[in-house]
């Protein structure tokens, strides 16, 4: 199990991951796309595997779900870095964009897509989900 290390814009805020993603998905919810002017693509990781170094910020909302988000940011660079939802508070959803190796995971599915505005390009060998997918279910228990 590779460890994942990560920060914000102005390195202000450092994570390591020392769990394998859980999920790695392509959010086309209208929160993400405000978050990022597009859709987001993150990872789910077990909550108890983040270790996070450094101040965040935080901004709390109802998604579109239904759940209260709560949404970590760095103080100082805006970069937003976390979320956690209080249906899965077991997971905590980072944005891959924020790792230093984005390229060690792939997204599998993209959801949220009747969000999506008509000019996203989604990746047609991905599974297409247009809400919220089903629940994840998996074993916390350590190894």
């Amino acid at each position: 199990m590779p460890t994942r290390l990560g920060k914000c814009l102005c390195g202000g805020v450092r994570f390591r991951l020392t769990a394998e993603p859980i999920a790695t998905r392509i959010c086309w919810c209208r929160d993400c796309q405000h978050l990022a002017a597009n859709g987001t693509v993150n990872i789910m990781v077990p909550t108890a595997a983040l270790d996070i170094d450094g101040p965040t910020s935080e901004y709390t909302s109802t998604a579109d779900s239904g759940n209260t988000m709560r949404r970590r940011f760095c103080p100082t660079c805006g970069s937003s870095l976390f979320a956690n939802s209080s249906a899965r508070p077991q997971f905590t959803v980072v944005r891959v964009g924020t790792l230093d190796d984005p390229s060690s995971v792939k997204p599998t599915m993209n959801i949220w897509t009747s969000s999506a505005p008509t000019w996203a390009c989604l990746d047609p060998t991905l599974e297409q989900v247009e809400r919220q997918p089903r629940a994840v279910h998996c074993s916390l228990t350590p190894a």
